[in-house]
């Protein structure tokens, strides 16, 4: 999909959409954890993606080739953060934490987005913009507690938390780095580049899994309904929209989204497994939704500059 027919599309949108993609790789990863080995169900997620990528990367790839070359230390980062870290370190983590407190520790991301834009770039949040952000995290705590705040007591956390957590900072790093990229880079060739160089950097990964670990990806309707989803829609299309919406609109404002993440999971859970969506349920989207809104409104008026 080229830049040309992303940029009729509003870069929200894009972000929403990427959100949503990944609401339902979470639910994937939480459902069939003890079936799905981590490492191996990232190794064949980003093996189809790349397959199914590959007639469409590799022109642009080798069009921007010198481009590549010039920057190929940023881009090298990119993918080991975006494609071989972040999804590998969160099937890991939720191998020996809950769903609940995985949800909880990447709803913080908007946050270390914030800290690492001003470190790293020099974008400043407004007040309003970290306002946004409590609210919209708020409304994720009333989803995550089903209401009762009381419940936050008996809430545990393992070790499996703490490799959430370091995925959480992994995919802030990376969200903000994108902005780093140059235009030539920028669409399907970064998209090739990370995912050719994060797959490389998967493969021995996945041969310790198999042969030290001794975990094997089954092969079963299961193994490849999860990896046809994850790979082209929590992969692909995912990471596309993402990139794009970064670029478009900074990566603070970008982090926004990701509260719609754990939002989207819970709405395919009820449209897709037939869980009950309850007042809680709503009033917490609501909370994200005004959250997000309201973090993106001061910024309008200067979009057109930061854009450039």
């Amino acid at each position: 999909m080229p830049n040309s027919v992303l940029d009729r599309v509003s870069p929200y949108i894009l972000l929403v959409l990427a959100a949503s993609f990944w609401g339902g790789n979470f639910n994937i990863a939480r459902a069939f954890n003890a079936q799905l080995p981590p490492l191996g169900l990232s190794f064949w997620r980003w093996t189809l993606a790349l397959l199914v990528i590959l007639p469409f990367i590799w022109k642009p790839m080798v069009a921007q080739w010198s481009s590549f070359k010039q920057h190929r230390g940023l881009v090298l980062l990119l993918a080991l953060l975006g494609v071989t870290g972040f999804n590998s370190l969160v099937y890991l983590g939720l191998q020996t934490t809950t769903a609940t407190n995985g949800v909880l520790m990447q709803s913080i991301n908007p946050i270390f987005i914030i800290i690492l834009s001003g470190l790293l770039l020099g974008e400043q949040a407004s007040l309003r913009q970290w306002l946004g952000v409590m609210i919209s995290l708020g409304g994720v705590i009333v989803i995550l507690v089903r209401g009762d705040l009381e419940t936050l007591k008996t809430l545990a956390f393992q070790r499996g938390d703490l490799i959430i957590l370091i995925a959480v900072a992994d995919w802030a790093l990376y969200t903000v780095l994108l902005r780093k990229l140059p235009p030539t880079l920028k669409g399907l060739p970064i998209l090739g580049y990370t995912v050719c160089i994060g797959w490389l950097a998967l493969v021995p990964l996945y041969a310790y899994e198999h042969l030290m670990v001794q975990r094997y990806m089954p092969f079963n309707m299961t193994s490849i309904i999860s990896v046809t989803y994850v790979a082209v829609f929590a992969s692909v299309l995912a990471y596309l929209f993402w990139n794009h919406g970064a670029a478009k609109i900074g990566a603070s404002r970008t982090g926004q989204f990701a509260h719609i993440v754990p939002v989207a999971g819970i709405l395919i859970a009820t449209l897709v497994l037939g869980e009950q969506l309850h007042s809680y349920h709503l009033l917490g989207i609501v909370l994200v939704a005004s959250g997000i809104i309201l973090a993106n409104l001061p910024l309008k008026t200067s979009s057109a500059v930061q854009q450039s």
